[in-house]
C-alpha cells in the first residue's frame, strides 16, 4: 500500500515455481518484486483495474522488469495495453481470471477474479463503502449489485485502497449495498454539497478516514462523493 494515495498493488502467484500476475502498481514495487525472486515465479501479465495515476504509477517499470502484457479496459487509454471486455477469461499458468466490467468510478473499471477464489475491485467496492462517482452513478449502482455481489459469499475482495474483505460481508454489512437492498431506509439529513442543497441518502466510513457520502441533489441526480465535500445541516 503507497503510505500517501494507500492505493494497493499485488501480486498473485499460482505456486512456488509456477506463473504469477501483478494487478496494478501504485503502490511500492519493491516488496512485490522480492516476492517474485523468492517465489521463483514467471510474471505473466499486468492486469489494470483502471488508468487513475494512484493504480498505474509504475506500469512502465514493471513492463521493463519483467516483459508483462498489460491488461486493461480500452476506455482507459492504458499505454501498450490489451483490450479486454466484460466476461472474457486471462488464462496463464494455473491461475484463470475472469474479466469484470464494472463502470462507475471510472469509464472502463475493470475487476478481476481470480480462481473462483479472490476479486480485485479496483475503486469499485471498498471494504466496507464504494467508489466515488458524480456522473456514473447508476452505473457504479448496477457495478456493485449485478456484477460483484452475484460473486460468491465466501469470496476474498481485495480492493484498490486499504483492508480486504469479502463479498459475503458486504453484502450484508456495507451501509450502501444494505440501502440498495432495501434493507435500511435512505436518509433524509438535509445537506450541501459545493453550495448545492442535497440530501444525505447514506454514508459510510472510509479508506482515507474522512468517509463517503451518497447524496442527491435538489434536481434529482444521484452521486457519492467524499465527506469532506458534505457540509451537513439539521433541517
Amino acid at each position: 500500500m503507497d503510505p500517501s494515495w494507500l492505493s494497493n498493488a499485488y501480486l498473485v502467484a499460482d505456486r512456488a515455481g509456477g506463473t504469477a500476475v501483478f494487478v496494478d502498481s501504485g503502490a511500492p514495487l519493491e516488496p512485490l518484486v522480492a516476492a517474485v525472486g523468492r517465489l521463483d515465479v514467471q510474471v505473466t501479465h499486468l492486469l489494470t483495474t483502471h488508468s487513475h495515476p494512484d493504480h498505474v504509477a509504475h506500469h512502465d517499470e514493471i513492463e521493463r522488469r519483467f516483459g508483462t502484457t498489460i491488461v486493461a479496459d480500452m476506455a482507459e487509454s492504458v499505454a501498450g495495453a490489451e483490450p479486454v471486455g466484460h466476461g472474457e477469461l486471462i488464462e496463464t499458468g494455473e491461475l484463470r481470471i475472469q474479466v469484470l466490467r464494472t463502470p462507475g468510478h471510472s469509464p472502463g473499471m475493470l475487476a478481476f477474479a481470480l480462481n473462483d477464489e479472490v476479486c480485485f475491485t479496483g475503486d469499485t467496492l471498498f471494504a466496507g463503502s464504494v467508489g466515488g462517482t458524480r456522473d456514473a452513478f447508476d452505473d457504479l449502482r448496477r457495478s456493485v449489485m449485478d456484477v460483484l455481489m452475484g460473486l460468491p459469499p465466501d469470496m476474498r475482495v481485495y480492493p484498490g485502497h486499504a483492508e480486504e474483505t469479502t463479498i459475503g460481508w458486504e453484502w450484508e454489512q456495507n451501509p450502501f449495498v444494505r440501502v440498495w437492498r432495501g434493507l435500511d431506509p435512505e436518509g433524509d439529513e438535509g445537506c450541501y454539497v459545493g453550495g448545492a442543497e442535497a440530501t444525505l441518502i447514506a454514508w459510510s466510513p472510509d479508506y482515507d478516514g474522512e468517509g463517503k457520502g451518497w447524496v442527491r441533489f435538489a434536481d434529482g441526480r444521484n452521486a457519492i462523493v467524499a465527506s469532506s465535500r458534505i457540509e451537513r445541516t439539521a433541517r
